[in-house]
């Protein structure tokens, strides 16, 4: 099948660009941008442990198990539409977060993000290949992964500017705004896209894929707070068993699967994706810990909170300009696979506070770990595509940004509970930092060991 191609002129404007890199850099500042918050959020509305993991997992969640089935929707529905639509629930979903009266009204309005972000970061990419192409469609390309590394090294820093100078309630009435003229963007200057046919969507693969990562790491949440035999525990987990099998079983026999699982026969791609799922946990999903132990024990403001996590973010995004200039012949295995190393060492060399420990003591970890992140978060998406045949390249970029963000989700869930395990709060902190580590270091050997260096025709 292929896609409605709009003509292109030497006139082409880049107010579509603008639009699609607008709201991708406020869906991916959204991820991370409530960590510095999540003092100021839980001390006001009187949240649990449980309940600021959740303001985390609550929206990557949603990203993750939607991701794949928005995508699905909008390449029947139109994607412009689609698009337009995902605007305006984020917007009223920002609001929502915005004016929350309480930890439980936040969390609901933080899920309804997380499924808008899905649908727009399912758009983003499809409606940039769909207006421009040549020279120009790289230039596109370009810019927009230019924007999502911008966001990652934007987002500590702006959460705590925002918490400490205005309120933590700014960092999503900030989105309003950026909503509008995106949307403004779009309605003026990108034209509609789609698949030609009739195809149907796979609901059945939709609603137990979404099941089953919803009971998953809402058992792991709860295994931290209630114990592994608790009832809250093992209900959902064994929810997330039985809709993970009926989703095997669905796209084994669908005939327009979501996800054809024949691409994890390619040894291959299955190790990009163990990779891609592996790295989240590995090096972000420790983050909102940290960010806890800056604040808590070492008291420190919210816009020194981010700065202190910023090293990361900012040497990750100059590694990936550099690699790509410097070290344009790098396979995405060895990008991928010594990336998920680095990131390792890095999470090591952070593992080792003490109860002297400042801020400072975690800048070389997050040094290291920046680079390797710099080197393999740019490989994912190509090494999938590269290990996919060309006509499910699509369908490979959607799932590595999908076991990316369940990654994440799942990453927050298993380390929150290592990090309520007892003790000082620098030790808790070790202690995921060397769960953190041995992740990376798993991860990046199971790529070198699985991922060929051939690429499909």
């Amino acid at each position: 099948m292929t896609q409605t191609r709009i003509p292109e002129t030497a006139t082409t404007s880049w107010s579509p660009l603008v639009a699609a890199c607008l709201g991708a850099f406020m869906l991916l500042v959204d991820v991370t941008i409530v960590m510095v918050a999540l003092p100021d959020i839980t001390a006001d509305l009187g949240m649990s442990f449980t309940g600021t993991q959740w303001l985390l997992d609550g929206y990557a969640l949603a990203l993750a198990a939607l991701l794949l089935a928005a995508g699905s929707f909008a390449d029947h529905t139109g994607r412009r539409k689609v698009y337009l639509s995902a605007l305006a629930v984020f917007a009223l979903a920002s609001l929502a977060c915005g004016l929350a009266p309480s930890g439980g009204v936040l969390l609901a309005a933080r899920v309804v993000q997380g499924a808008a972000a899905a649908a727009m970061m399912a758009t983003t990419l499809a409606l940039i290949s769909a207006t421009y192409h040549g020279r120009r469609r790289g230039i596109a390309f370009g810019v927009w992964g230019g924007v999502n590394g911008a966001a990652a090294a934007v987002a500590p820093v702006l959460g705590g500017l925002l918490t400490e100078h205005l309120h933590w309630r700014a960092i999503f009435l900030v989105n309003l705004p950026i909503t509008l003229v995106a949307g403004w963007l779009t309605v003026r200057g990108v034209e509609e896209s789609r698949l030609p046919g009739g195809a149907r969507l796979d609901w059945a693969g939709m609603a137990t894929f979404t099941l089953a990562a919803g009971g998953l790491t809402y058992g792991l949440i709860e295994a931290g707070e209630h114990g592994w035999t608790a009832a809250r525990t093992l209900v959902p987990l064994g929810a997330a068993a039985v809709a993970f099998f009926v989703f095997l079983v669905v796209e084994t026999r669908g005939a327009n699967p979501m996800l054809d699982l024949r691409l994890f026969a390619d040894r291959s791609f299955s190790g990009i994706m163990a990779g891609a799922g592996l790295l989240m946990p590995a090096a972000f999903a420790c983050l909102a810990f940290t960010s806890l132990w800056l604040q808590q024990d070492l008291r420190l403001g919210p816009v020194m909170a981010g700065l202190a996590l910023s090293p990361m973010a900012a040497t990750s995004l100059v590694t990936s300009v550099a690699a790509s200039r410097l070290l344009p012949r790098l396979t995405p295995r060895a990008a991928l696979g010594g990336g998920l190393l680095l990131i390792g060492a890095g999470s090591f060399l952070q593992g080792l506070l003490d109860a002297r420990s400042d801020w400072p003591a975690l800048t070389p970890g997050l040094i290291v770990v920046g680079v390797g992140v710099g080197l393999a978060v740019p490989a994912l998406s190509s090494a999938a595509m590269a290990h996919a045949p060309a006509m499910r390249a699509g369908m490979a970029a959607g799932t590595v940004n999908t076991v990316r963000q369940l990654g994440y989700a799942l990453g927050i869930a298993v380390l929150g509970i290592v990090y309520q395990g007892g003790g000082p709060a620098y030790a808790a902190l070790d202690d995921v930092y060397r769960v953190s580590a041995a992740t990376g270091v798993l991860a990046g050997l199971l790529v070198l060991v699985t991922v060929g260096t051939t690429r499909r025709a």
